[in-house]
């Protein structure tokens, strides 16, 4: 039998997995290319808006100002893809609200330096997978080898979240 959840449950549960990682691979546009690079994130918001830290004057930066679409992944604890669009944020009360001294080591320099931007990921929609769950996954992965059937998908492992 499929196990049913509401869009909040969902949200909850990416949520959930959102805050055992600490470390996203962000995906910007270059050039019609897709470019990713691990990304260190600051704070997850309620509605899994995303905060980073980088640098004014980098290629991140400059692929952002020209095209803002992006895609954050997670893969340590469970997975989770979070589509939406990323704005420079260059407030320093923020900057120094969401500041840490490992940050601080890692940037070389500190959040008031003009150099230092934060990144703000508006999630739109987000795709999760719960492995936290390994007797539930390994049945509902046997159950679709074998009947090849996809509308029993147990949406408490993985799916689409609207946020």
């Amino acid at each position: 039998m499929t196990e049913q959840i509401s869009n909040e449950e969902k949200r909850q549960r990416l949520y959930d997995l959102l805050e055992k990682n600490d470390i996203a691979m962000l995906t910007t546009i270059s050039d019609n290319k897709l470019v990713a690079r691990p990304m260190g994130y600051k704070h997850l918001e309620d509605d899994a808006d995303l905060w980073f830290f980088t640098l004014k004057d980098t290629d991140k930066a400059d692929e952002i100002q020209k095209d803002n679409r992006v895609n954050v992944s997670f893969s340590k604890e469970g997975y989770a893809s979070i589509s939406g669009t990323v704005h420079i944020v260059e407030d320093d009360a923020k900057k120094k609200e969401l500041w840490s001294k490992p940050m601080e080591a890692f940037l070389h320099t500190s959040y008031d330096d003009p150099n230092v931007i934060l990144l703000k990921v508006e999630a739109e929609s987000a795709e999760y997978w719960s492995t936290d769950q390994t007797v539930k996954t390994v049945i509902d992965g046997f159950k679709r080898l074998f009947q090849g059937d996809q509308k029993d998908k147990d949406e408490s492992m993985n799916d689409t979240v609207e946020l």
